[in-house]
């Protein structure tokens, strides 16, 4: 079916709710027939997507910097690893390989590659669909700072509107697929 981009943290010391939605993400995404494409490591929530698309037997594609394979960091289990020469290499082969993306929470690396993903597509530089899993509010600040943006007219609402916002992993799958059918 499709490959599916998330975005996600990487951080060793998240509590396990965390941990757990993105299990739950990457069993969604193989449930339903997806490829789990990711920034290719094996820890936190990035670790833990993958392993979710596998367990339920779904398909990983990773993308990972050489010097984050040096910090031995990287999802070695993966059905098919990329390794790029840097972090701008890495996120532009994940928008190539990817025909939808899917945020969840995360820190400044998930909101860089968000940004990066729907900056480009209010340049028109592609038409992939992008949902945010807004869990228990946490992008609920964000958003509201970005909707002042629209309102002072540094963003236009159409870029805004570019991002769906939804606060469950099988809604945000629903959302992608309505889009890419």
């Amino acid at each position: 079916m499709a490959a599916i981009c998330v975005f996600c943290a990487s951080s060793r010391t998240l509590d396990r709710r965390w941990l757990d939605l993105a299990t739950e993400t990457g069993a969604e995404i193989a449930r339903r027939g997806h490829t789990l494409v990711s920034g290719g490591g094996c820890v936190g929530m990035m670790g833990a997507v993958a392993d979710g698309a596998r367990t339920a037997g779904g398909p990983t594609l990773g993308v990972i910097p050489q010097a984050l394979v040096d910090l031995e960091v990287a999802d070695l289990a993966s059905d098919e690893l990329l390794v790029t020469d840097s972090m701008a290499t890495r996120k532009n082969l994940m928008i190539e390989k990817s025909d939808a993306f899917l945020t969840l929470p995360g820190g400044l690396g998930t909101l860089d590659e968000l940004f990066e993903v729907w900056t480009t597509a209010t340049l028109a530089l592609h038409a992939k669909p992008m949902v945010l899993v807004d869990t228990d509010g946490f992008y609920r600040p964000l958003l509201d700072w970005l909707g002042t943006l629209a309102d002072a007219t540094f963003l236009k609402p159409a870029g805004l509107g570019l991002l769906t916002v939804v606060d469950t992993v099988p809604a945000a799958l629903d959302a992608l697929e309505a889009r890419l059918t």
